[in-house]
């Protein structure tokens, strides 16, 4: 195992882990809430980069279905030195394909690299929060967020515009596929349908105690628990990470790709890099080095 200054290759979930200075980076990126993001990659993956479902395509830190993760990356990839991945990416009959297998191949791996995960789902939650915001009429917290992370932006919407004249509405009922699919979410044990309010309920008990396993103060769902970044690294992109490991090992040609990319903060905090796309040939580089490490 290789650390510098506080990133290490194994997958800690304490605040000196790389998981959790992922986290961190992208909450600062993106203005969405660090114990909401903490919280959902407990509920998701344990704090795991590598876990993958056995009964669906959702891999990574974030549980990222197939489809999900290429329309969030064709979104929002550019922005993050991948543009290489989103002008791979076309809409087509409504999924999201990829022409090049091997490519397709190496955007999905990208689910298993923590920058890029908890950037894009933090950009999704972001998506959702404006969302949810223009149609409920207040601002989204960190519960409803998650419930559009479980209903979809639309079905969430659909579920605070009820529950908000009707609190007491048999969530089944509004919802019969999803209650189907996840039973212990809409029925207690006794078989009776739980209302929008206890389901509710239930979502926020569940985050609160997602990010006290994580290792925050659950009453208060911030950057808590004495958790600095480092000077400089919110302006480091996922993109950014592959071209300070391209960098040693230009240096040192005997270093392999792994304690590079471990090595990667400690070069980001001598010299901070600004954020714009790199060139095609450094962006190759970077998902061809993500694609190895993810295996």
């Amino acid at each position: 195992m290789s650390a510098f200054d506080g990133l290490t290759t194994n997958f800690t979930t304490g605040s000196s882990g790389r998981v959790t200075q992922a986290i961190a980076t992208a909450s600062r990126r993106t203005g969405v809430d660090f114990g909401y993001l903490m919280g959902q990659a407990q509920i998701e993956s344990a704090m795991n980069p590598n876990a993958r479902a056995q009964t669906s395509s959702a891999t990574g830190l974030y549980q990222f279905l197939d489809q999900s993760w290429l329309a969030v990356v064709n979104d929002h990839g550019a922005k993050y030195g991948m543009g290489w991945a989103s002008d791979a990416i076309q809409k087509t009959g409504g999924r999201y394909v990829v022409s090049d297998p091997a490519v397709r191949q190496q955007i999905l791996d990208l689910r298993n690299h923590p920058e890029t995960a908890s950037v894009m789902a933090a950009e999704l939650a972001s998506d959702n929060r404006n969302y949810l915001e223009e149609r409920i009429g207040r601002p989204a917290d960190a519960t409803d967020l998650y419930l559009a992370h479980f209903l979809g932006a639309g079905g969430a919407a659909k579920f605070l515009q009820t529950m908000a004249y009707a609190p007491d509405a048999s969530g089944a009922s509004l919802f019969p596929s999803a209650a189907r699919a996840n039973p212990t979410i809409f029925y207690d044990r006794q078989g009776n349908a739980r209302s929008l309010a206890d389901i509710r309920d239930s979502f926020s008990r569940k985050l609160t105690n997602g990010a006290q396993t994580a290792g925050l103060n659950g009453s208060d769902l911030n950057l808590t628990d004495g958790y600095q970044l480092p000077a400089g690294s919110q302006m480091v992109a996922p993109a950014d990470y592959m071209r300070i490991a391209q960098t040693q090992m230009t240096q040192d040609p005997q270093l392999s790709g792994e304690d590079a990319l471990a090595g990667q903060q400690m070069l980001a905090n001598q010299q901070p890099y600004p954020e714009f796309a790199p060139r095609a040939e450094t962006a190759r580089l970077a998902y061809l080095m993500l694609a190895t490490l993810g295996r």
